[in-house]
């Protein structure tokens, strides 16, 4: 009998890895037999058939193999846990252990904060205060309650200020500590950034020298050019997929939530000033 051989693929009856075929062997006087085969697409070129002969497997199942193998290849606990583990080292000499501190605390607000919603919600606030300021005085704006922290410090400070001078002088006191703790912030995530690329390609150079010195057992040439190659894969993915990202985004959320802060600040100078005026004291007085 003739080697079986594959007709055409029958698609109709899959299931899990298993296809079934429809082969063909070739009787002695010539004329095909049909006959139904089953055949694991496991990527290893399928299983023979009686009398010679072989079903192919899956084409999709076989790349779909080979990708996943590949991924498990670029997966190793070790070199990433010596990757992070070296990045963390670099990070925490350039910005001490409290700037790593924020820099990692900063991660929840990174998914959390809403600077358009704060600034509608201050500026809805702002209106309160103002009204309140103009029928009662200075002293009784802290009476607007308020969820953001930031607005309630504010209209204390503003209802405990008996000078425009000295509340100028402690909103641009208080701007300037939280731009300075945002910046250290994103400083950190660019020293992260920066960091990674470079200790991949030491972790190449590292894994170059490994390659050299085993140039005469060529079963040891394997894992060298394995942390080679693993080294930058690790320090690229790290410095462009996750801490030039996270900096971006800090750095967008500080800019509009310092821009919200100053316009509020702004306003409740203003109001300070009108209030503060001895005209304006002394028809409250007058009222009161």
């Amino acid at each position: 009998m003739a080697p079986m051989r594959v007709i055409q693929p029958d698609i109709r009856k899959t299931r899990a890895n298993w296809r079934c075929c429809t082969v063909a062997s070739e009787r002695k006087d010539g004329k095909p037999r049909l006959c139904r085969a089953k055949t694991a697409g496991n990527g290893k070129g399928g299983i023979f058939l009686p009398d010679g002969g072989n079903v192919l497997p899956w084409p999709g199942l076989t790349w779909g193999t080979s990708m996943f193998a590949t991924l498990a290849h670029l997966f190793d606990p070790l070199t990433l846990a010596g990757m992070v583990a070296g990045i963390a080292m670099v990070v925490l000499f350039q910005n001490g252990p409290a700037g790593l501190a924020r820099g990692l605390v900063a991660l929840g607000p990174l998914l959390t904060a809403d600077p358009g919603k704060d600034r509608d919600a201050a500026r809805a606030a702002m209106l309160k205060i103002d009204q309140l300021a103009q029928l009662r005085g200075l002293s009784c704006t802290d009476r607007v309650k308020t969820a953001n922290l930031f607005l309630t410090q504010a209209a204390r400070k503003l209802a405990n200020c008996d000078r425009a001078d000295l509340f100028e002088l402690w909103a641009r006191q208080t701007l300037a500590d939280r731009a300075q703790r945002h910046g250290s912030v994103h400083k950190f995530w660019l020293s992260v950034a920066d960091a990674a690329p470079a200790l991949g390609m030491a972790g190449t150079i590292v894994g170059l020298v490994g390659m050299f010195a085993a140039m005469n057992d060529p079963a040891s040439l394997g894992p060298s050019m394995a942390l080679a190659l693993l080294t930058t894969f690790y320090g690229v993915v790290i410095a462009n997929l996750v801490a030039a990202p996270v900096a971006a985004r800090l750095a967008d959320l500080s800019e509009r939530e310092l821009a919200w802060q100053q316009e509020v600040l702004d306003r409740m100078l203003a109001i300070a000033r009108r209030e503060n005026a001895p005209l304006r004291r002394a028809s409250i007085r007058e009222v009161a």
